[in-house]
Order: structure tokens, then sequence, then C-alpha cells
């Protein structure tokens, strides 16, 4: 542990007023839960403590040398025992660094260990939420609790909880060792304590409210970022001509960073300054008062006491500046882990039945009873019944926001009814076990999603044991495997974040591709056409009947292409079923299929017929 003049530290940022007005309600409940994560290690915990009491005393253990030096080495003239002293005040410094090396270890450990164990958890939680939990929440939210948060942890256990241990035992061993020495110069020596708190706290104000405008214009200058440096928001920079008018509103922002990142490095500086001064008045105090005692009234203190005194001052001020601000440390620390809380305290939505059922096999049959489904009190659904035998085909139209992407994600459990039931062979799919039910379905959204990989790894996510002959085999099915030969790495090339290198039909023919190399009986195709252009929507027609043959097939349609390979046809609106028929009974009728056709599906017809 070292002694002599303290290390100066950053000051922290006291509280805001929101963090004050949003404190933890700490409970015996909640200080339990955080200590569930630290009991399975309390072995080592322990070990970090003795650690830290041991360094504490070791610490001692120079200061209080370094009088014995003086007066019996230096002022005794006993070289031998100076020699002695000076060794000996060495290997204690040794020791105690090494202990604080033992400690540090430990401390680390520990941490990133706790840091695993949340991170598993919270992993296997996010995991087990239901769809609507991520449509309800930011992403980056998400990703902050399971990063920035929980890596949050670290400093909880290594800064928080050490620094509180060991500066209130250091503070305690130093004052203890004042009084030993002199009571009436430890006494003299907290004169000169109230003199940096004052500077310490107004310091901290300042900085923080600095600190604090200086990230307002980081947040709009990463906001900037994001918006005129991505790929879309580069395009529309360009075609608008708004670069000077951008790196105009950038100079702006940077200039006022850099403006405030200035004061705020020179408010630093100024405390350090101050600090320096007040703590550098402590010896002479000490050195006045000693120096008094001494020569005016005749005290038995001697030189090496009175050096003593001086060198503990600086393992004195350090622990009573932190402890004086630890209880933002403390706050911050529990409001840390009530966001963490806070997320796994949210309930598993979509979960098995304790009794979950695994049939043999799947055949394929879905029924609809009486399903409706609110959305936030927001009926969707509403007494849908419907039934879909296995091999068949349906398609679902409708105008946008009748319920059709709801009324799909219901068979998957994607979300769960809100009244009636949805059957699969019989079963209701709630008391079907999810990895059967899910296993046997195949979807393919209309916003498709590739892993920034090669197209082999996207297409083996669907099936890992697949072997090179099924890739061709289900590439063929959807017509991109002519693509795929074209390409100097064929399936082994890069798709980009996203499926950036792929067109917007030649990523969705791979979604079609990796759904069939799951092979699943019951094929979800919402709008899955939807982004394909004339070529693409020809090449899919070839291939849409093969596709649909064999498997139970319900898909969400925009195209005619689609359209006119499906057995039935559902027509939804505000949420009801308001016509079933095929196409050609559907054009019969005057509802609203003949008006969607009308206005939307008999120009595609007519583009078909002229080709």
């Amino acid at each position: 542990m070292r002694y002599g003049r303290p290390q100066v530290r950053s000051t922290r940022s006291p509280l805001t007023e929101e963090e004050k007005q949003n404190k933890p309600k700490v409970t015996k409940a909640f200080l339990r839960r955080i200590l569930s994560y630290l009991l399975p290690y309390w072995p080592r915990l322990a070990l970090v403590f003795a650690a830290i009491i041991l360094s504490s005393l070791l610490g001692l253990l120079p200061p209080l040398l370094s009088g014995r030096i003086i007066d019996d080495g230096l002022l005794g003239r006993d070289f031998p025992l100076l020699v002695q002293l000076i060794l000996l005040s060495f290997i204690v410094l040794i020791i105690a660094n090494l202990i604080n090396v033992l400690e540090n270890y430990l401390t680390t450990w520990v941490a990133q260990h706790i840091i695993y164990d949340m991170k598993n958890q919270m992993y296997d939680h996010l995991q087990q939420m239901s769809h609507r939990f991520f449509t309800n929440n930011h992403q980056g939210d998400i990703i902050t609790r399971m990063t920035t948060d929980i890596n949050g942890v670290q400093s909880v256990v290594v800064g928080t909880l050490t620094r509180l241990v060991s500066n209130t035992i250091i503070l305690v061993t130093t004052f203890a060792a004042l009084v030993q020495k002199n009571w009436l110069l430890a006494l003299i020596s907290m004169i000169i304590v109230p003199l940096f708190i004052l500077p310490t706290n107004q310091v901290g104000n300042r900085r923080w409210s600095l600190t604090m405008a200086k990230q307002e214009q980081t947040d709009a200058s990463n906001q900037l970022f994001n918006e005129t440096l991505s790929v879309s928001g580069q395009l529309l920079v360009k075609l608008f001509t708004r670069e000077s008018k951008e790196y105009a509103k950038f100079e702006k922002i940077n200039r006022e960073i850099t403006r405030l990142s200035i004061r705020e490095i020179l408010v630093g500086r100024w405390f350090r300054v101050i600090f320096d001064t007040f703590t550098n008045m402590g010896p002479m105090i000490i050195y006045l008062a000693g120096g008094f005692l001494m020569i005016k009234m005749g005290s038995g203190l001697t030189v090496g006491d009175i050096t003593v005194v001086v060198a503990l001052l600086g393992r004195l001020y350090l622990p009573v500046n932190v402890l004086l601000t630890i209880q933002v440390d403390i706050i911050r620390s529990l409001a840390l882990f009530s966001r963490i809380f806070e997320y796994f305290d949210i309930p598993v939505e979509i979960k098995n039945s304790p009794q979950a059922i695994v049939p043999k096999e799947c055949a394929g049959t879905i029924v609809f009873e009486h399903v409706s489904f609110h959305y936030e009190g927001k009926p969707v659904l509403k007494n849908i019944n419907l039934t879909i035998e296995k091999g068949k085909s349906v398609a679902i139209v409708g105008p946008s926001g009748t319920g059709k992407t709801t009324l799909i994600n219901l068979i998957p459990r994607l979300y769960d009814v809100t009244g009636g039931r949805v059957l699969l062979d019989g079963q209701d799919v709630r008391d079907l076990d999810l990895n059967f039910l899910r296993q046997n379905i195949g979807m393919v959204a209309q916003d498709t999603y590739l892993f920034n990989g090669t197209i082999r790894e996207n297409l083996h996510y669907a099936n890992e044991h697949a072997q090179e002959e099924d890739l061709i085999r289900v590439c063929r099915e959807a017509n991109i495997y002519d693509f795929i030969r074209t390409l100097p790495d064929g399936f082994d090339t890069l798709v980009g974040n996203r499926g950036l290198k792929l067109s917007g039909g030649e990523k969705q023919r791979l979604a079609i591709a990796r759904v069939l190399l799951k092979d699943p009986k019951v094929l979800i195709m919402d709008e899955a056409t939807s982004s394909l252009d004339s070529l693409s929507e020809s090449l899919i027609q070839e291939a849409i009947e093969p596709i649909l043959k064999g498997r139970t097939s319900v898909i969400i349609a925009h195209r005619l292409s689609t359209i006119m390979a499906v057995n039935d046809i559902i027509v939804l609106q505000e949420g009801e079923i308001v016509q079933q028929g095929t196409h050609w009974e559907l054009l019969k009728e005057d509802g609203l299929y003949k008006l969607l056709y009308e206005t939307q599906f008999k120009i595609a017809l007519e583009d078909l017929e002229h080709r």
C-alpha cells in the first residue's frame, strides 16, 4: 500500500435529479438477491477481505518504521540498524504490493464470473421472451441491458464494494496509529479535512454539468453519424446534395464538443491544484504543531514521531474523500442491479405446458376455433373459424392492418390467443412441446433476415447436418441455384450484414430455400414474394406448386403467382373472415376480393399475359 502524498483520483460526479428521483427501493429481498450472486464465490471474497485487512495493516509499517529510521538510525548514528530498518520497510512494501496483486486478481476473477453467470441467465431469459417483447422494446435497450449494464457489475465488485471496505479499514487503522503516536497531532491532522471536502463537491458539481452538456452534444454527433454515414443515409445526402449542410451541422456540434472538453479538463486541473494545496497544508500544520510541542512545550515528541504522523496523513485524507462520496457509487450500483433485475422479472409469456405433449409425428392439419386476439386492449382478430386440411394450401388476403400477420403468428405461438384456440392435428398448440411445434413449422417472413456470413452458413441454420446435395436441391426448388453457381465462391459467398450484398429477390429466394431445407410439415409465408421483381416472381411462380405440394401452407399474399397456386383463399377485413373460396369463385362475388383483384391483382395478370 502506498504511503506519502495521496494519489489524486478523478472526482465522482454527483447524482443527477433523475437518479435521485429514481433511486431503487432497497429492501431485504433486493439485497438478498444481490448477495445471491456473490455467495457462490464467498471463499474467494473472504480471501479478498482478508487481503484488504492484511494489506492495510502492512501499509502502516513503512510510515511507522520511518520514525525509527530517523530517530534510531540517522539521529542515533546506528548504521547496521538503519540498514535493517530500510530492508524491512522494503520487504514490507513488496509483500503489501504482492497482496494487492492477489486482491486485484481475486476481485477481478469473482467479478468476471458473476458477469458470466448473469449474462448466461439474461441470454437464456431473453431467448424465452415472446415476439411481443422484441416488438415493444428498443433493440438498443435490450443490448445495453445484456452488455453495458451487466458489464458494469465489475465496477460494483472491483470498485464500490472493495473501495468501501478497503478505505474504511485504511481510515480506521491509520487514525488508530495516529492516536497511538500522538492524540493531539491526530486531532490537528483532521483540521485540514473540511478544507478539501468543499472544493471536491463544488468541482464535482461543475464537472458533472460540463460532462452532461458534452454528452448531449456527443449524442447529437452520434445521431448525425448514424443518419448520414449509413448506406441509405449517404444515398439520401447525395441525391439531395446536402453535403455542405450536413458538414456545417457537424462542424457546429464538433466545435461545441471541443469547447466543453477544454473547460472540463481545465476544471479538473484547477481541482488538482486546490487538492494538492490543501493536502500539502496538512504536513505543514503538523510540522508547525509538532515543532511547537517539541520546542516550546518540551514535549517528548521526536523528529521521527512527527515524520510518522506526516507520512500517515497521506493514508488518511484519500479514504476520507472516497468515503464522503461513496454514497453516489452505492446508489448507482444498486440502480445498476435494479435495471438488470427489471429484465429478469419480465415473465415468460410463451412457455411450455408442464405436461407438454410430444407427438410421434406431425400431419399438418390446422384448425382455428373461435379465435380472437387483442393487442394492448385493441381487438385485432374476432371469432376466427378456419380449417386447413393437411397438405392443403391457403392464401390470406386483405387490406393492410386487418390481422393477417397476427393470424399466422398464432400457429407457431409467437403470440398466444386471447380467446378460442388453435389446433394442430387436434391438439391445442399451447399443449404441444414448443420445440416439436416450431420444428415442424417453417416460416418465411416479409422482412428477410440473413446473418452476416456465407450462403452456406445461412442455409445450414435450418439444418446444420445438410449435405451439399441437399443445399443444391432446395436452392433449385427456390430457383436460386443458377444464381449461386455464377458467384466465384458459390455457397461460400459472403452475403454481408443482413444480406446487403444480395438483391431483395435473391435474399427472399435464399430464405425460401433455407426453410425448404428444414423440410417442415407446415409452411408459412408472410408476403414472402413481395420484394421480388418480375423475373424473380416468374421464377418463383414456376417453383411455387412443388414448394407447396405435400405441405400444409398458409400464405399471406400480395402477388398473383401465389394466389393462383393455392387451394383456398381467405379474405380478412377488420379482423374477421368476410369471404372464403377459390380465386374464380371469389371473382363471381361482388365482395372485397373482387375489389382487391381489380385494384391490385389485375394489373399483375395483364403484365403476365403480355410477357
